[in-house]
């Protein structure tokens, strides 16, 4: 037999193995009957039942949006709110790679990971808000819309900045693969990805809010301001970092199994660190509100409904939590800042609904709710977010450690 047969044959003989290999990590490890499984899943098939009848009869079939209030639940609280949790991954990466704050290295795959997997089903539920979604690729190109629309930035804002992430969680997956070359390569292009995600990443965090600047009209005067912009990328970074505190002190405890002695131990260092950081950015986001409140002289709304529920968020949901973030930091409470960071997240959604459903439009004759088949759609999409999520970390190296041969190339 020549030396080209031979090549031929080791080369099929790997390409049965790679087969091999990916067929048998599709099947399910650890109980599957567990409570969250047996909630999830039904939702789930529910969910994918509605979005075939969302694309088979039409956008109105399923929702109660109209030509009045197009944007609803999906983007508001997909979208809108799921790109603010998201923030987490720039933030993390600027900490370890720019300023080279080691002690958040064990956290950056994760967290990363949890950023990509967001934009990747936020951006996918984008599809299911167009009334016509083969019409997706026109804020891409500028039809229709132009290329100095603040949409078309945000469009390929979300687009580059996904592929920037999956360069950054590539690693990961050449370890997984068994890829040594492509794993050299892939990780000599980490920094440089990184850089050009946290300058993507600040952008359209910012763009999100631009977009609601031409609605100054619609928008409940307490939640309307010049500096949404702003507000949305100081927002970004404590509501991204409230939700590594979260998901990363659950992920802690289902995958603990994965985590490395070493790891464990700097765990609650971690979320300490972080509890200062959330209360520094909750600070200047505070500010800004009381800057933009007293420059607008907006003292006689306060008195009103809207006016009630506007220091319900204020108080309850940025004042109460920066406290907490600030008291538990001085006393290492870790608890009290895993609390602290459920009521941010909590504060975030409000504050996004607020702009864009609940003071969109406030004092409309008719008002938008969201049909129950919304929110059904809108957890499907979550729960599956989090079966992939969970997929990835039983069979990648992303809070466990690193073979070894990934770890020489690294050294």
């Amino acid at each position: 037999m020549n030396n080209t047969a031979t090549i031929s044959l080791q080369e099929e003989q790997k390409t049965k193995n790679t087969w091999k290999f990916l067929l048998s990590e599709l099947k399910p490890k650890g109980k599957f009957f567990t409570p969250f499984n047996i909630i999830s899943l039904p939702i789930m098939l529910l969910g994918a039942v509605l979005i075939v009848i969302r694309f088979w009869k039409g956008i109105g079939s399923v929702t109660n949006l109209t030509q009045d209030v197009p944007w609803g639940l999906w983007i508001g609280f997909d979208v809108v709110t799921g790109v603010a949790f998201a923030g987490g991954a720039y933030v993390i990466t600027f900490m370890v790679y720019i300023l080279n704050m080691r002690k958040y290295h064990s956290i950056v795959r994760v967290t990363v990971l949890n950023g990509f997997l967001a934009y990747v089903f936020y951006a996918g539920a984008l599809l299911l808000d167009l009334g016509r979604p083969w019409n997706v690729i026109n804020p891409i190109i500028g039809n229709s819309f132009g290329t100095s629309s603040v949409l078309f930035l945000v469009a390929w804002h979300f687009l580059l900045y996904m592929i920037a992430q999956l360069i950054e969680f590539s690693p990961a997956i050449a370890e997984w693969l068994g890829a040594k070359r492509a794993r050299k390569i892939l990780s000599g292009m980490t920094l440089g990805a990184v850089i050009f995600g946290i300058t993507l990443s600040t952008l359209h965090q910012s763009g999100l809010g631009a977009l609601y600047l031409m609605a100054k009209e619609k928008i409940h005067p307490l939640w309307y301001s010049e500096f949404i912009p702003i507000l949305f990328f100081v927002s970004s970074i404590f509501a991204g970092l409230s939700m590594v505190i979260f998901e990363g002190s659950i992920s802690h405890k289902v995958f603990s199994d994965q985590i490395s002695e070493k790891n464990h131990k700097s765990h609650n260092k971690i979320i300490h660190g972080l509890a200062r950081i959330c209360a520094g950015a909750m600070f200047a986001y505070l500010f800004l509100h009381i800057v933009n409140f007293v420059h607008g002289q907006h003292w006689n709304l306060i008195n009103s409904p809207m006016g009630y529920w506007y220091l319900t968020e204020m108080l309850g949901f940025v004042v109460l939590p920066l406290v907490l973030y600030v008291y538990s930091y001085r006393k290492m409470n870790i608890l009290l800042i895993k609390i602290a960071s459920v009521i941010t997240m909590l504060g975030i959604i409000i504050n996004r609904l607020n702009i864009t459903v609940i003071g969109f439009k406030w004092d409309a004759a008719s008002h938008y709710y969201p049909s129950w088949m919304e929110i059904v759609v809108t957890l499907a999409v979550i729960f599956t977010e989090i079966w992939i999520f969970r997929w990835i970390i039983n069979r990648m190296p992303v809070l466990r450690e690193s073979p070894a041969w990934a770890k020489s190339q690294s050294s």
